[in-house]
């Protein structure tokens, strides 16, 4: 059977509503608001081949998809199965855009090739593993009563998710608030579920100063947390800062969320910036690009977590030995998560998502695996782009 060859690419947007969430300005975020009714928009990419063979993928950013035209046109026509190439053209292409667009169309690619050897991804990518354990990742803290907004709720929802059999726990903090609140519930949390689950704590980077770093690293050493992600407003990219805190406190450093692709992650990892490498597929190449960056972090005897749910995630997951935790999230007690409605076959990454051991599968169909519903992104397209 012949390669398929590209023959368009397109981008849609649209739009989705969900019930009980709303932005909040102060925290910067989608946050837990009982009542109200936001509408939200989200992006997906198509590619078209003329084997009729169609790689579709849900996600990335407005800022990620503008990056896309820069490479569309320079695709058509070729063969859809050459994602290194596409990759190394990229890169080049978007060396000043951050590499942004290359992440989505790569992973609409890897579904072509999935469909293209009926066989789901992470099989492409050699399996390792089908069960991941997986950790419940929060919301930010919110002002509501019966929300996050108290150390005693955050240890509450502690208690749900081990009760439903999740080994581990990350916690996403208020956006303001005393460091006096955030370390009061650290310590609520584990004096609830500590020993019993993994805690790690990702403020976001949230704290304004250095110091302020070191003091919740500080009380994540008291209280035995498995790693502190992201924690001041450097932005979580100073190696040389991150450094500094590893030096000082115990509890292991997470970081690279917020630098892009395989060098950079690197750079970082030789800078003695991290302990555990983050890794995202709509930030870092996709799926070609998370696999090296895992593969380097494996040469160096680092731990590569991948960052956010999702279908491709899933796949990267089942075909890596050093990574520890599927993310799940955000979540919280009262509402549902904010992602849009559109995958068909019960694919999900709710709440109650994990099986009794706390893990989740990747998905077994052909290419990522789940069967996108085209049919609800057309009907509630807001804006259309086509290159052919």
């Amino acid at each position: 059977m012949p390669a398929p060859i590209l023959t368009s690419i397109e981008l849609l947007e649209f739009s989705y509503t969900r019930q009980g969430v709303a932005p909040h300005e102060k925290a910067r975020a989608m946050l837990y608001s009982p009542g109200a009714t936001s509408t939200l928009k989200a992006r997906a990419i198509r590619i078209h081949t003329d084997a009729g063979i169609i790689g579709g993928y849900v996600g990335g950013n407005a800022t990620e998809y503008a990056g896309i035209p820069q490479v569309a046109y320079a695709l058509i026509g070729k063969n859809a199965l050459a994602r290194e190439a596409f990759y190394t053209t990229a890169k080049q292409a978007l060396k000043q855009h951050a590499r942004m667009g290359l992440s989505q169309i790569d992973m609409a690619l890897w579904d072509i090739a999935g469909k293209y050897y009926d066989a789901p991804i992470y099989e492409l990518l050699g399996e390792f593993r089908k069960d991941l354990p997986t950790y419940a990742s929060t919301t930010p803290g919110d002002d509501h009563p019966d929300g996050l907004s108290t150390p005693e709720a955050y240890a509450d929802f502690a208690e749900q998710c081990l009760e439903m059999g999740y080994p581990a726990y990350k916690i996403h903090t208020w956006r303001e608030a005393p460091m006096s609140k955030h370390i009061a519930m650290l310590t609520a949390v584990a004096e609830r579920v500590g020993g019993k689950m993994d805690l790690m704590l990702d403020p976001a980077s949230t704290f304004m100063t250095f110091a302020d770093a070191y003091k919740i690293g500080r009380a994540c050493d008291d209280l035995g947390y498995l790693w502190l992600e992201d924690p001041y407003r450097d932005g979580g990219v100073s190696a040389f800062g991150h450094r500094k805190l590893r030096q000082m406190i115990r509890t292991p450093i997470l970081q690279t969320e917020h630098v892009r692709g395989l060098e950079q992650h690197v750079d970082f990892i030789v800078a003695d910036g991290t302990d555990f490498v983050r890794i995202d597929n709509d930030y870092d190449g996709g799926v070609t690009g998370v696999m090296k960056i895992a593969h380097a972090s494996e040469g160096f005897g680092l731990d590569a977590e991948l960052h956010a749910p999702g279908p491709t995630r899933r796949h990267v997951m089942a075909a890596t030995r050093n990574t520890n935790y599927y993310e799940l999230g955000l979540v919280h007690p009262k509402m549902g998560r904010a992602a849009p409605p559109i995958y068909l076959d019960g694919y999900s990454d709710e709440l109650d998502a994990i099986d009794s051991n706390g893990n989740v599968q990747p998905p077994e169909k052909p290419g990522i695996g789940v069967e996108i519903d085209w049919a609800f992104i057309e009907k509630n397209q807001t804006d259309r782009t086509v290159f052919e």
